[in-house]
């Protein structure tokens, strides 16, 4: 992906293979300023990329945004103020022109119960907290039913606590959505915590500099982040963002004892 610059085009993003089997979930993490969020747009459709290839299955971007067949969730909910939550996540169907109130109430209801937000049905934005904003944002996003789900840093101005319960509500609708995932972030635990793959981006050109696997199991808890397998993860990922530097420095994890988690 080419950017135009001042004197000569700006290489954003060079030489990207990526590859995530359909029901895994995946996380980007890299640099500010190394192409996630681009790439994650390419992903979406929204630009496109100046050569190259992408493929979700067996369709473009283009088409499986035609097909709504995407999901995407922003760094901020995007919330229309004005509207409820059963409103704001109904909203996609309205757009495509699906009036048939039962279902559309129907689809609502379910979604809003599976993110935990039965009983705030009728609240509007301004009386929800950030998280409970992100869990209207992530139902909204399923509400097509989407067979692939983008997420651009959607718990990065949450506190750690509600950034960690949001991890575990995610990962269950996520796994009763049957949805493949794809996360861009900044915070290694979550990597690790929510991924079967992480992608290690470096910048200047934004490229994929390694692919590391999760052995962890599912589901996930927040115990597994007391274990010796978890921080053996995290020191992959660290050791794949700082070339290693990371193993020589106070950077580096050491494993704990193995316990029983919380």
């Amino acid at each position: 992906m080419h950017f135009a610059g001042r004197k000569e085009p700006v290489v954003a993003l060079d030489k990207v293979d990526l590859r995530l089997n359909a029901g895994r979930f995946g996380s980007i993490i890299g640099p500010s300023g190394c192409g996630k969020s681009t790439l994650l747009r390419l992903i979406a459709d929204i630009a496109q990329p100046t050569s190259g290839s992408l493929t979700l299955g067996h369709e473009s971007p283009r088409q499986a945004r035609l097909a709504n067949a995407l999901g995407f969730v922003f760094q901020s909910p995007t919330l229309l103020p004005w509207r409820t939550v059963r409103q704001n996540i109904e909203l996609p169907l309205e757009i495509l022109g699906r009036n048939n109130t039962r279902v559309r109430s129907q689809g609502a209801a379910d979604l809003i119960e599976l993110v935990g937000l039965k009983g705030f049905e009728d609240a509007l934005p301004n009386e929800l907290s950030g998280g409970m904003q992100q869990r209207a944002a992530i139902a909204r996003s399923l509400m097509l039913r989407p067979d692939v789900l983008l997420l651009d840093e959607p718990f990065g101005a949450l506190d750690e606590i509600t950034r960690q319960r949001m991890n575990l509500e995610l990962l269950r609708v996520w796994s009763e959505s049957g949805t493949t995932a794809l996360l861009v972030t900044h915070s290694i635990t979550e990597a690790v915590f929510m991924s079967d793959e992480v992608f290690v981006m470096q910048p200047r050109p934004g490229r994929i500099s390694q692919t590391i696997e999760v052995p962890l199991e599912r589901p996930r808890h927040l115990g597994l982040m007391r274990t010796p397998a978890f921080y053996d993860c995290v020191n992959r990922v660290r050791d794949g963002l700082f070339g290693g530097q990371a193993a020589s420095s106070d950077e580096a994890m050491p494993a704990p004892a193995a316990t029983d988690g919380y």
